[in-house]
C-alpha cells in the first residue's frame, strides 16, 4: 500500500509588491503554522520517504520546515518546477512517475490544483486551507497505478482544525 499526503504551502506574505508570485515567502502565520502541522504528523508517526515540492519560495520553505520537524534528510526533498501552480493532471503524472521504493510521499503545492486533485479523487472538501494536509491510501504497490478507483481517503488536517 502506498500513501500520499497533499500539503498546501503555508500562508504567504503579500507585503512586497516587487516580488513575483513565485518568489513570495511564507508570512509569519505560515512560519508558525507549518511547524505546528509538522508536529501533528510527528505525533501520528507519519514520516515521508520523499517530499516533492513546487519551486515557489512559499512551497519550498514549507517543504524544508516539514523536513526539519520530521527529520527527513535534505536529499529526500525534491523540487520540481512543474509543480508551481500545477493542474491536478500534472500532480497526478508527477506522483505516478515516482519510484516504487517510496511508500509515503508528501507533495507540497498550490491551489487550485490541490483542490481539483482532491475532487478528482472523490474528496468532499471545498478548499484545502494554507498549511492543510489531505491524505490518501493507495491500494496498489505501484505509483503508476494511482487512480481514484484504487484509493481511499485517509485524513485531512489544517491549522484551525484543532
Amino acid at each position: 500500500m502506498k500513501k500520499i499526503i497533499l500539503v498546501r504551502h503555508g500562508k504567504s506574505a503579500w507585503n512586497n509588491s516587487n516580488l513575483s508570485d513565485h518568489d513570495r515567502p511564507l508570512a509569519v502565520r505560515g512560519l508558525n503554522d507549518v511547524p505546528k502541522i509538522g508536529s501533528r504528523l510527528r505525533e501520528k508517526e507519519i514520516f515521508p520517504d520523499l517530499i516533492l515540492s513546487s519551486t515557489a519560495t512559499r512551497a519550498s520553505q514549507t517543504a524544508e520546515i516539514l523536513a526539519k520537524v520530521l527529520a527527513v534528510p535534505k536529499s529526500n526533498v525534491v523540487y520540481d518546477t512543474n509543480l508551481y501552480h500545477a493542474s491536478y493532471s500534472v500532480l497526478l503524472k508527477c506522483i505516478q512517475k515516482q519510484d516504487d521504493s517510496h511508500e509515503l510521499i508528501f507533495l507540497v503545492g498550490h491551489n487550485p490544483g490541490m483542490n481539483d486533485f482532491i475532487a478528482y479523487f472523490g474528496g468532499n472538501l471545498d478548499n484545502l486551507p494554507t498549511s492543510g494536509q489531505y491524505g490518501l491510501l493507495l491500494h496498489t504497490d505501484h505509483w503508476k497505478n494511482l487512480r481514484p478507483e484504487n484509493s481511499t481517503f485517509w485524513f485531512v488536517d489544517y491549522p484551525k482544525k484543532g
